[in-house]
């Protein structure tokens, strides 16, 4: 197949039914505003009303790129509340945007009771490629990339110390989100049942000035951190068992 042609072809999506509306999954930057593409922008000018996880974080995106569009909010405190009022409102013809903080909508973020809803409507959905905090992290890590499991963010209590046992055996890499202010226990939790020894890479603040991925055993990587304040969203990718 010629690629030109190809790439001529998929210029353009189809559009929504404006008699039924729909809901674009838009992802936003993790850290560098210019990593948006050219259609988000371009979607997220178009669309009736942006859903936005935090108005105060997305107004910052939206104003840099000169977006002004209706914004209201859509996090995990309100999606139960005000699910069948957004797809009364797409039944009604309304195309929305979800745009979460940074990264694609639905991972480690508010989006699958969303989608499920619109699914079960008849109401089109379409996610476009973008950013996500884990590929970049797995990817420069220098762990192997052919085969491994995401497993988000950590039970902070019941079902944490059953899952760590579970993936103790996992011999897939595996990739955590975490928060600065629980980094290192949760490197110290990955050293009690992994074992000091295995590999592993931290990198926070992606895309930024202050990027930083540290490699190394468990043990090199979390006495690191001891050491310094952490600030930023953080990725740990951890060697899966030999």
């Amino acid at each position: 197949m010629n690629a030109n042609n190809n790439l001529e072809n998929n210029k353009q999506s189809p559009p929504f039914r404006e008699d039924l509306g729909g809901l674009y999954l838009v992802p936003s930057p993790i850290g560098n505003l210019a990593d948006i593409t050219f259609r988000a922008i371009e979607i997220l000018k178009s669309v009736d009303l942006i859903l936005a996880e935090d108005t105060r974080t997305s107004s910052v995106l939206l104003r840099n790129y000169s977006i002004e569009k209706p914004v209201t909010p859509y996090h995990q405190h309100n999606e139960h509340k005000v699910l069948q009022h957004l797809v009364d409102q797409m039944r009604g013809g309304k195309i929305m945007a979800l745009l979460t903080d940074a990264g694609t909508p639905g991972i480690s973020d508010p989006a699958f009771l969303l989608v499920r809803e619109c699914i079960k409507n008849d109401i089109k959905v379409e996610c476009l490629p973008g950013a996500t905090a884990f590929v970049p992290a797995l990817v420069n890590s220098g762990l192997p990339i052919n085969r491994f499991i995401f497993e988000g963010f950590l039970p902070q209590k019941k079902g944490r110390q059953t899952l760590m046992k579970k993936l103790s055996e996992e011999e897939r890499t595996l990739i955590f989100y975490e928060s600065p202010m629980r980094l290192v226990k949760t490197l110290e939790d990955c050293i009690a049942y992994f074992g000091a020894d295995r590999q592993c890479c931290v990198s926070r603040e992606l895309t930024k000035m202050f990027e930083e991925n540290k490699r190394g055993t468990l043990a090199e990587v979390c006495n690191h951190f001891k050491q310094k304040p952490v600030k930023g969203e953080i990725v740990i990718v951890v060697q899966g068992k030999e």
